[in-house]
């Protein structure tokens, strides 16, 4: 019951600070749309739209009326859902980011669970044959990992598997010579099991590995060595040997004692490079043609297009923001000693 107190607690403290957080990017990205141009209207209206369609951007957006009026509007806009038309294609924006979001999220969960499993196991096979062959030759891994940039990665898989040794596709959601499958939820792959298309179901996992590989290259071996460091810190320390004085098998006491307390660290890391996975999706998906939400917002940087361009960057930062939040809540599933606020015991 204290238990669930203090957990309950810590959630609506969380939840408090993760909404003011949401209001101030809010905010932020409402001055910076401003401060980039003294003609706003111009600016999302394109350097070439005649002054008809200067005017109506204005009327459409109060860029005529005071700030305060200004970002109320804007406010509003983002909590009902109302974002505008886009201009470049004369779509409901709402319409647009709901059909190119859920590749996107797609693409970033399989990319997800590759850089867990992967930095997890590799971390934890490194700790675990510390100042081996094996731990050499993990550490050179990630370490090549960090310094291989998204695109190049991206690049390198397509030549290799998709060129030299043409077993995966090189870039789509889907075989175009199949049709799509009814959407139901807007994820390709939920949506052809539902549907019992197994021929899409299979297209889009071809279709999604290399480019789910290739944002997870950068990102695994940075869990890895978080996992590494986490469990060399306890391996040897006091609370483990208590441990084996107790009789504990040593199965035991990896995944009890050693692995656990090293997996709080890689849910805080988990949860930026959940960010990161995100905003890297810009580049890759342009890379694959991957229609996510990062090619979207590709686009409208290419076209001036402000008015789509600014919802797609409220879109990752409040995936960015909602990732630590459940991070931060995570910490005290993994450990209930972990309080906002209070101190972290030693461990014992």
């Amino acid at each position: 019951m204290v238990y669930l107190k203090d957990f309950l607690s810590l959630l609506w403290r969380r939840a408090v600070g993760t909404v003011l957080v949401l209001l101030g990017t809010i905010v932020i990205i409402f001055l910076i749309s401003h401060a980039l141009s003294p003609d706003p209207a111009r600016l999302w209206a394109g350097p070439r739209a005649h002054a008809a369609t200067v005017a109506a951007v204005a009327l459409r957006y109060h860029l005529n009326d005071p700030l305060y009026t200004q970002f109320f509007y804007f406010f509003r806009d983002i909590v009902t859902g109302n974002l505008g038309i886009d201009p470049a294609t004369g779509q409901s924006i709402t319409s647009e980011i709901a059909v190119y979001l859920p590749n996107t999220l797609e693409l970033v969960f399989a990319s997800f669970v590759i850089v867990v499993i992967l930095g997890i196991s590799l971390g934890y096979i490194a700790a675990m044959h510390f100042s081996t062959k094996t731990d050499s030759i993990i550490r050179i891994t990630y370490l090549l990992s960090w310094s291989t940039p998204t695109y190049l990665a991206a690049i390198l898989a397509i030549l290799i598997f998709a060129t030299y040794i043409p077993i995966l596709p090189s870039g789509g959601l889907y075989s175009l010579t199949i049709g799509a499958p009814k959407p139901v939820t807007g994820f390709f792959l939920i949506d052809s099991l539902l549907s019992l298309n197994f021929a899409d179901f299979v297209s889009g996992v071809q279709h999604l590995i290399l480019p789910a590989a290739a944002l997870a290259f950068l990102n695994f071996g940075i869990i890895s060595r978080v996992v590494r460091s986490s469990i060399l810190n306890v391996r040897w320390s006091t609370h483990v040997k208590s441990a084996k004085a107790r009789g504990l098998s040593e199965n035991q006491v990896r995944f009890r004692h050693i692995l656990r307390n090293a997996l709080i660290d890689a849910t805080s890391v988990s949860a930026v490079m959940f960010g990161w996975l995100l905003t890297g999706t810009v580049v890759v998906e342009q890379i694959f043609a991957w229609p996510g939400i990062g090619q979207f917002a590709d686009q409208a940087v290419l076209a001036d297009n402000y008015p789509a361009l600014i919802p797609v960057v409220i879109v990752f930062a409040v995936g960015v923001i909602v990732a630590n939040f459940i991070a931060d809540v995570s910490y005290s599933l993994l450990d209930p000693r972990i309080r906002m606020g209070t101190e972290v015991g030693a461990v014992g």
